[in-house]
């Protein structure tokens, strides 16, 4: 009987902590295995679709140029040195068959830095990331799922909504957010619309106005995008989050926010990518709202993040 006991009030026990693990994750949209998420989106017909917003045949980088200078979230940096091997003292290489040199490099950083895409191993809450993945995950070699060279080409049309436009400001201040009723306010204004499958990036004029004129600044605070209105990008199916600051969400958070939380929701919950530290502003300035993006970031197995530059086609 007591034998009995117990095993009831292990099973049950059991049952419990399933229960309530069961309600910290939910499995993605696209099945248990699935370690893309908003990448199924892109299709051979969304393709065609983004290729029809090239008229003016003009590509400007979404990516900034960065260098050891490059203020970054602690402790995160960048060390480059070119080198040239085996030539020293002008020592030339004859084994080409002519006296020849050159040179190569070797970097030593962080691949969360200046413009970069969040993989859906990066932030989590409770023990879990995304599709339900936990923490043993996180190899000290790579992770072992939801590594970003898994990521395939992420293509299709890209919006940018002009935030700081929309909030009567060159440049947004630190801690300004905006949600859903902004959101859509700004497409309104912009005449533009939100589609499933598309790239969606917010213009604060944070990394213009404040990356060389005040570095510390830049990295030190942001205006950005609040949980309710990372809710409602969640909702519309959108296959990637961007902005042209260091983080996405505004720091210091919006009132009842916890820092970075749009994360959680965005990539964890919903399995769509975050893009950082884009170059929105000549785009702008060239009339344009909506447009092709191309993005093919550097496939190193494992990494949590990437250094990236995707390119925008109009």
């Amino acid at each position: 009987m007591k034998k009995r006991l117990i095993a009831s009030l292990a099973c049950s026990v059991a049952l419990i902590a399933g229960s309530l693990s069961a309600q910290d994750c939910e499995e993605s949209k696209w099945g248990a295995e699935d370690e893309i998420g908003s990448a199924n989106l892109v299709t051979p017909e969304r393709t065609m679709a983004a290729l029809e917003l090239v008229k003016q045949g003009k590509s400007v980088p979404l990516g900034i140029v960065i260098d050891s200078e490059t203020p970054a979230f602690a402790p995160r940096s960048l060390n480059l040195q070119v080198v040239q091997p085996n030539q020293q003292g002008g020592a030339k290489l004859t084994a080409f068959g002519y006296p020849g040199n050159y040179n190569d490099d070797i970097i030593q950083t962080w691949v969360g830095i200046g413009s970069q895409i969040d993989g859906l191993g990066h932030l989590g809450e409770k023990g879990y990331y995304y599709n339900c993945n936990k923490e043993d995950i996180s190899a000290i070699t790579g992770l072992t799922k939801l590594g970003a060279h898994n990521i395939p080409p992420l293509v299709g049309r890209a919006v940018i909504l002009d935030m700081a436009s929309h909030a009567g400001k060159e440049v947004m201040d630190a801690g300004d957010n905006f949600g859903e009723a902004e959101i859509k306010a700004a497409a309104e204004a912009q005449g533009v619309s939100i589609g499933e499958g598309d790239i969606v990036l917010f213009h604060t004029g944070w990394t213009e106005g404040k990356l060389e004129s005040d570095p510390t600044a830049w990295v030190s605070g942001e205006p950005g995008l609040n949980v309710n209105g990372a809710r409602y990008l969640a909702s519309l199916n959108v296959m990637a989050v961007g902005a042209d600051t260091w983080g996405i969400e505004p720091i210091p958070p919006a009132e009842g926010d916890g820092a970075f939380y749009g994360h959680v929701v965005l990539l964890k919950e919903n399995g769509i990518y975050l893009l950082e530290t884009m170059n929105t502003g000549p785009i702008l300035r060239d009339g344009v709202n909506e447009f092709m993006f191309v993005l093919g970031q550097a496939r190193i197995r494992g990494t949590v993040q990437m250094i990236i530059n995707p390119v925008a086609l109009y």
